[in-house]
């Protein structure tokens, strides 16, 4: 492999940190590996991780193509070694509270989802012709977090996409204004819209509509929508700017996670035994791992206070002073 350029050298100064090669980084001893690297590298670098027995949070996709993602989801199931996939919605207190109404029934039955993705400008032509498309690279969110909140599984996708802006999404075969509907394996319907064009902020909403209410993920002070009505000023706040400043306490919280996930994966990787199994349930993925941990080493107290529940001994001091339950008279 290459050594290590100078925009990595550029950006590891001012942290403390070290740019190095993947081989000479993966020979180091790591706990845990963030992939924050081009999408065409995530796959090979996934599966190193796998192989050496180090848990990884890597930026989504997993990888630009169907094969390669199998090929990384299979390298994980067949060594146990968790593999996180920065996908930040489910950390947000809104999407959470959404899952949690959804699967206690508190909106009945659920009939229709909406959800809504624009960004206030677009990325740069490079970024476009890397992406893989708005669907592969923004959507992904959507469909993401549409499975995670419903709980159930996508059985049919229509898309539609248009050019309204830059030439260069064109020339990329990208689109800057989309729209998809769905149809979930329960038959509830969820329809997408999204725009690199939204000149009224960052929007990201989901509306879950059921028999019994209606929920919106989103729909806050900084909403970047205006009311119609007349006489109605809400929302009254600047409207979102980005991502970053839309989610950054669900990015905390995530990176937070898979950091508590490498630690347990530490006793798994020591004390795992036999094989590991990998099982989705309601929605979620479950990493069931048969495990003996070694007993902690015993050790005699000293300078303690025994404590006896019984009437005759209520206490005892390190001194041998006996103390029963009745009112002591000094």
């Amino acid at each position: 492999m290459r050594p290590a350029g100078r925009g990595a050298e550029a950006l590891a100064g001012p942290l403390g940190a070290r740019a190095d090669v993947p081989d000479a980084v993966f020979r180091t001893g790591l706990d845990a590996v963030v992939i924050a690297t081009p999408t065409s590298t995530h796959a090979e670098l996934l599966v190193r991780a796998c192989d050496a027995g180090v848990p990884a949070f890597c930026e989504k996709p997993v990888a630009p193509d169907l094969r390669a993602t199998l090929e990384v989801r299979d390298r994980a199931a067949k060594t146990g070694i968790p593999v996180h996939i920065g996908f930040q919605r489910p950390f947000d207190a809104g999407y959470a509270a959404a899952r949690r109404a959804v699967l206690d029934r508190r909106l009945g039955s659920l009939h229709r989802v909406h959800l809504v993705t624009a960004d206030p400008g677009p990325p740069g032509a490079d970024y476009v012709r890397s992406s893989g498309g708005i669907f592969r690279d923004c959507h992904i969110h959507d469909f993401d977090i549409l499975r995670w909140v419903t709980g159930r599984e996508i059985e049919s996708v229509t898309a539609v996409g248009a050019n309204r802006g830059d030439a260069y999404f064109a020339a990329a075969g990208d689109v800057d204004t989309s729209a998809a509907v769905m149809v979930l394996d329960d038959g509830t319907i969820a329809t997408l819209q999204g725009s690199r064009y939204n000149g009224a902020g960052h929007d990201v909403r989901m509306e879950l509509s059921g028999t019994a209410g209606t929920w919106v993920v989103g729909l806050d002070e900084r909403a970047a929508i205006r009311s119609a009505e007349p006489g109605v000023d809400w929302p009254s706040g600047d409207a979102w700017t980005d991502f970053w400043e839309r989610f950054q306490p669900a990015y905390a919280s995530e990176i937070g996670t898979s950091l508590e996930m490498a630690k347990g994966t530490v006793t798994l990787a020591e004390c795992r035994r036999g094989e590991s199994d990998l099982v989705h349930r309601d929605g979620m993925w479950f990493l069931l791992a048969t495990c003996e941990v070694p007993e902690a080493d015993s050790y005699e107290p000293v300078d303690w206070i025994g404590m006896d529940r019984g009437i005759v001994n209520l206490a005892t001091t390190s001194d041998g002073a006996n103390h029963q339950g009745r009112s002591h008279q000094p």
